[in-house]
């Protein structure tokens, strides 16, 4: 048996391949939708990619299901409560592939999601009767369980589906052996939960004792622990939970349409369009000088998720990076399902090079600039767009706490009359603010370089914890 974790960073999400040496089958689960390294390890290991399971629907990327198909010829594995477009295997409980040296066995855990999966593997070589290792996509994680409140909009309350997630843990998962792995579809960072561990496999025995979602309750008590406290969830993962169920175009076929460059006139004219230009390199070269009116989103950070909270998904895309970097860009965001990219700007920034006044610098200051700024006869007012718990937690006194992920609707709250000084936790998201503020006219505006944590590195004051 073969067993091996993709973990993407950026989206938090791991993926599985598991192998038969024998039969030289493949198996991928949960894929992400750039497919190429499943392919080539399968080669690696004389196999062939012949299966691949979805946990669930998710709602945070899209799933590489249908490009394994096309491309491999990969039987498509679901729940039995999955409802899809495309051709595919309903998984009961307790139906299994055999092969001779592996066994895979679904268990329905709906909680999450009503139609999710958990996939036992067992290693027949070493123990054919105790699974090795359990594949629970978003019900159980390390140190958290999935959120039951992301398919309101489908028609399923999250005290439903929580009351689902309860007995599928007590009923299903949590009758494993001590000894079995568990092997869960995100990690840290991942917002399909609220406080997943950067561990990415432990032992069953271990988030016995250890997750605090698996201690002996009621019910009624675990689904108000687990509905409590979620973070927001961005605009565009019902739009992905929906297009993971539909028959669509492979990120394949979609880079070959979007990645063509296109000259600055005609960038311009689409910005004068609605189009949304999107500068995808770091906060500290897009502060130097960017294209008026574009937004940073920078290709160092978690781009996907950003890019999916703050860019509408019915405006076209026109992409800026340094040149060699835009296929990243669309590939990235082709990973959320966003493929409507119509191009890039040709020679990126050097295309601008005679067009100084279509440059806008940001002004990027120290923590200790920004603290005697505060401390002068008319202080700026300091927005910080870290999330609600964050600014609990610590945060400079007299901050605004205005969430990047609430900015755009809030941003009626920014006064116009004022000096504004942005900050976040280490000016990946104060960057993207700044872009937010300056595309509605608000430019006298100064950003703190290195967040919080230059702030804190210099040994300022903070104000006393809300909590």
């Amino acid at each position: 048996m073969i067993l091996k974790q993709y973990y993407l960073g950026c989206l938090a999400h791991a993926s599985y391949l598991l192998g038969d040496e024998a039969s030289e089958t493949a198996i991928i689960v949960d894929p992400q939708r750039d497919v190429q390294q499943y392919m080539d390890d399968a080669a690696k290991f004389g196999l062939q990619i012949r299966h691949v399971f979805l946990s669930h629907f998710h709602a945070d990327f899209i799933a590489g299901h249908l490009e394994l198909r096309d491309r491999c010829g990969a039987i498509i594995h679901l729940g039995s409560r999955a409802q899809a477009e495309y051709a595919f295997v309903a998984m009961q409980d307790g139906d299994a592939l055999h092969f001779p040296g592996l066994r895979l066995q679904v268990l329905e855990t709906p909680g999450h999601t009503i139609e999710s999966i958990s996939i036992l593997a067992f290693d027949l070589k070493k123990d054919p009767s105790m699974p090795y290792a359990v594949l629970t996509g978003d019900t159980l994680f390390i140190g958290d369980v999935g959120r039951p409140d992301l398919r309101a909009s489908l028609g399923w309350t999250a005290n439903d589906l929580g009351a689902y997630l309860y007995d599928s843990l007590r009923n299903k998962l949590l009758t494993l052996p001590d000894e079995t792995l568990v092997y869960p579809a995100h990690g840290a960072g991942s917002l399909c939960g609220k406080q997943l561990s950067s561990d990415t496999v432990s032992s069953l025995g271990d988030q016995r004792r250890l997750n605090y979602a698996l201690q002996p309750m009621a019910k009624e008590e675990f689904i108000r622990l687990v509905t409590a406290d979620q973070p927001d969830a961005p605009p565009y993962f019902t739009y992905d939970a929906i297009l993971n169920t539909r028959e669509h175009a492979t990120l394949d076929e979609n880079l070959e349409h979007v990645l063509h460059p296109i000259d600055l006139d005609e960038v311009l004219r689409m910005g004068d369009a609605g189009v949304q230009i999107l500068d995808v390199r770091d906060a500290a070269e897009y502060a130097k000088g960017h294209l008026a009116g574009s937004i940073n989103i920078g290709l160092s950070g978690q781009f996907a998720t950003w890019a999916g909270t703050v860019l509408d998904r019915a405006k076209p895309i026109v992409i800026i990076a340094e040149p060699g970097r835009e296929k990243e860009a669309a590939l990235r965001l082709g990973r959320i399902g966003f493929d409507h990219v119509r191009g890039y700007l040709d020679r990126g920034m050097e295309a601008l090079a005679a067009r100084p006044d279509l440059v806008w610098p940001t002004e990027r200051i120290s923590a200790p600039m920004v603290a005697e700024e505060l401390a002068s006869m008319e202080p700026p007012l300091l927005v910080d767009v870290r999330n609600p718990r964050e600014w609990a937690a610590r945060h400079i006194d007299g901050s605004l706490n205005v969430p990047l992920n609430h900015l755009q609707e809030r941003i009626g709250e920014i006064p116009r009359d004022r000096r504004i000084a942005v900050h976040c936790a280490g000016g990946y998201r104060s960057s993207i603010a700044a872009s937010i503020l300056h595309q509605h006219g608000i430019t006298n505006l100064i950003e703190m370089a290195g967040g919080l944590a230059a702030w804190d590195a210099a040994s300022l004051e903070f104000a006393p914890p809300t909590h």
